[in-house]
């Protein structure tokens, strides 16, 4: 996920967690002493499902039953209450800010002018299209392909991540992303991927589905809509175009499958051969636009779909392109333009496509802006106010534990050769984790932010760009982050080797230093146990120590272990999340695998941690059933159909509920709760996938 689309209410580990609506105090949480509160909510489950039947309703069934999902939210659980508590703690953070009336240069001084001129929506709406005019003026007086490519090129900006399964698109025609290459170690290369749609996957417009067949009539009334407002002269004729060409960008796209699978990333082009294996725009014209004209060699990373994308430029009309850029340029900064641009873009973009019926408040919307386009400046006065070093202390002790754990799977293994092992525990120890926050903060004193909302959004974003593309050709820095502080995620950087848990993550209800370790390791020692297990899942495992994509099995070791994802994957095609909308097991593969062996670092670890003694019954619930119930309600969701729709389509992680389910490959789990032979999710000893 990369650091210039993140948005804070969104994740890549698409946690959904509920078990801390209540504090963790009282006499329902058990003892208030140092480690040894309950942790688990009692009140979110429901007793009469027997676990083995639905251990998600057990787990969540009463939460589920009296927890509507906000009007202004397309979901509800974990990432919802946690980032609750973030966004209470940056108000009240910008409120002090905004009181000390910051120098304009410094970082909070950015921060006060950022966050004032988005809140303030009557300047916005005074101003009409006017601080758009350059932009829109520009793309009016594109008069040949040249200069079409030109404008392509100065549209590109770094906000797309191949390697991250939840930010793989972009509206600009061509995503950037610079990280070591597939196949260069220690060499950081441009990547160039597809883009260039505006709804979120290709599927949405080829596929025959009615649901999608409307979605797409809506799309395009919104693209006329955005355009008319706009004072095209006729938008609707405008909007037909855009879609029209937008489907042929579509038909050109990888599948979600193909783009996920890194092996076919592996192609570095040299400027010559981009030119020659993509011809139809002028790419001296873009890539100098972009600022890339110096760059040597580039990871194709869609490189069957580039040629493709580069074709329609020579092949279709200008003033389809024109339009095109148009509908995008004012789509990617609606929420800085005027009223009926702004209306006119919750109506699609969250009403439409996530189900979501009411705006929220503009100071929530004005928080997540800045906080989501100055990311350092808000990380660092986050950190200081909310983060403190005994609870860094602490995570960066359980994910010691957590990687011990995985390594001592991994050496216990019997069907894997030596050399195979030698490398996965090389691998393993070797992973650079940040626990936090980065080690280093990025200087931001050459960005000018000032009154105007739509200047200010634009320069954040070419200043981000700017410092991404300053690394080609540079050694690649493994504790480089790719998320702020302030986000409630985590992620596995693979070619980096390397994992990130920020702050915002470290908290209830993920983390509680007062819970004994049962909730703990169940809860954030299962986010740390996934993220270290998505080193090892179906894409990480093809990178070495290095980040390097290369092939460390031996081939009997490999198909081994595509045997058990085979099975994973069966197993989640089965689950049903709308009627006659089965999952996608091949597309949530990689989270799966890593679920599944997170949990079971996470349970060796939780039990290494008791020295080989009993834990403690609290409440009458065992040490063994608190983790269980702890990574359940870690996976507590509501979501809108709309948003289940998307998830279930475009995503590569599985909703939450099903997430749940991944307790039934793990014999203790059995054991737990005497789960027997006849109950639904019952597996037999040789059917429970145990990928590592």
């Amino acid at each position: 996920m990369t650091r210039s689309k993140l948005l804070l209410v969104a994740s890549a580990f698409a946690l959904s967690l509920s078990a801390c609506q209540q504090s963790g105090t009282g006499t329902e949480q058990g003892s208030t002493a140092q480690g040894t509160e309950l942790g688990i909510v009692p009140a979110s489950m429901d007793k009469s499902v027997k676990p083995g039947d639905d251990f998600f309703a057990f787990a969540n069934g009463s939460w589920v039953k009296n927890t509507p999902i906000p009007e202004d939210r397309s979901r509800i659980g974990a990432f919802t209450i946690a980032d609750q508590e973030r966004e209470r703690q940056t108000k009240d953070m910008i409120a002090e800010i905004l009181k000390a009336n910051p120098d304009a240069g410094s970082n909070e001084g950015k921060i006060a002018n950022f966050y004032n001129a988005y809140l303030n929506t009557d300047a916005i709406d005074k101003a009409g299209l006017g601080p758009a005019k350059a932009d829109l003026d520009a793309i009016g007086g594109i008069a040949d392909k040249t200069q079409l490519s030109a404008a392509i090129g100065r549209t590109l900006r770094a906000d797309t991540d191949p390697l991250n399964a939840t930010n793989f698109h972009t509206e600009n025609l061509f995503g950037i992303f610079v990280t070591q290459g597939l196949s260069t170690p220690g060499e950081q290369l441009p990547y160039i991927m597809q883009g260039g749609i505006g709804l979120p996957e290709r599927e949405y417009y080829l596929s025959g589905d009615a649901k999608m067949a409307d979605l797409r009539n809506q799309y395009r009334t919104y693209v006329g809509q955005i355009l008319q407002l706009a004072n095209y002269p006729d938008a609707k004729a405008a909007a037909d175009r855009v879609m029209a060409l937008e489907t042929k960008i579509a038909n050109a796209h990888a599948t979600r499958e193909e783009s996920e699978d890194f092996a076919q990333g592996v192609k570095v082009w040299s400027r010559a051969e981009l030119e020659k294996n993509a011809p139809g725009l002028d790419w001296k014209a873009l890539l100098d636009a972009a600022q890339l004209g110096s760059a040597p060699k580039f990871e194709a990373y869609n490189a069957n779909a580039i040629p493709k994308l580069s074709a329609l430029v020579a092949s279709e009309p200008l003033h389809a392109w024109k339009d095109w850029l148009a509908f995008h340029t004012l789509n990617q900064q609606a929420d800085v333009l005027p009223k009926g641009f702004r209306d006119a873009s919750f109506a699609f973009n969250s009403t439409a496509l996530l189900g979501i019926p009411k705006e929220r408040p503009r100071d929530e919307l004005a928080l997540n802006a800045v906080s989501d386009t100055l990311q350092d400046a808000v990380g660092k006065a986050y950190v200081d106010r909310y983060f403190p070093a005994s609870s860094k202390a602490e995570i960066q002790r359980m994910v010691e534990e957590i990687k011990a754990a995985f390594a001592r799977r991994v050496e216990a293994l019997d069907w894997m050769a030596p050399s195979t092992k030698a490398e996965a525990l090389k691998k393993v120890k070797s992973i650079v984790v940040g626990v936090g926050y980065p080690d280093t903060w990025r200087d931001i004193s050459s960005l000018e932010i000032g009154g105007n909302a739509y200047a200010n959004a634009k320069a954040a974003s070419l200043a981000e760009y700017r410092h991404q593309i300053a690394k080609i050709g540079k050694p690649m820095d493994r504790a480089e982050w790719w998320m702020p502080p302030q986000l409630v995620n985590a992620v596995n950087l693979p070619v980096q080797n390397a994992l990130n848990f920020p702050a915002a993550i470290l908290q209830r209800p993920f983390f509680d230093p007062k819970a004994d370790p049962a909730f703990n390791y169940g809860a954030i020692g299962s986010v740390i146990g996934h993220e270290i297990s998505h080193s090892f899942d179906n894409n990480g495992a093809l990178f070495d120590s290095t980040g390097a994509l290369r092939n460390w099995w031996t081939p009997a070791d490999f198909k081994r272990f595509q045997q058990a994802g085979d099975a994973l994957a069966a197993q989640y095609d089965a689950y049903e999340a709308l009627p006659g909308l089965h999952l996608n097991g091949k597309l949530t593969l990689g989270e799966n695998i890593a679920d599944v062996a997170g949990l079971a670092a996470a349970y060796d670890a939780y039990k290494h941690s008791l020295g080989g003694k009993e834990a403690q019954a609290i409440d009458g619930y065992s040490g063994d059933q608190r983790f269980f119930i702890a990574y359940a309600q870690a996976w507590a969701t509501k979501m809108r159909d709309e948003q289940l729709r998307q998830r279930v389509l475009t995503d590569g992680h599985a909703p939450g509920q099903f997430r749940a389910l991944t307790v039934r490959n793990l014999d203790p789990w059995y054991t737990a709760f005497d789960v027997k032979e006849g109950e639904k999710l019952y597996l037999a000893p040789d059917k429970r996938v145990k990928v590592w």
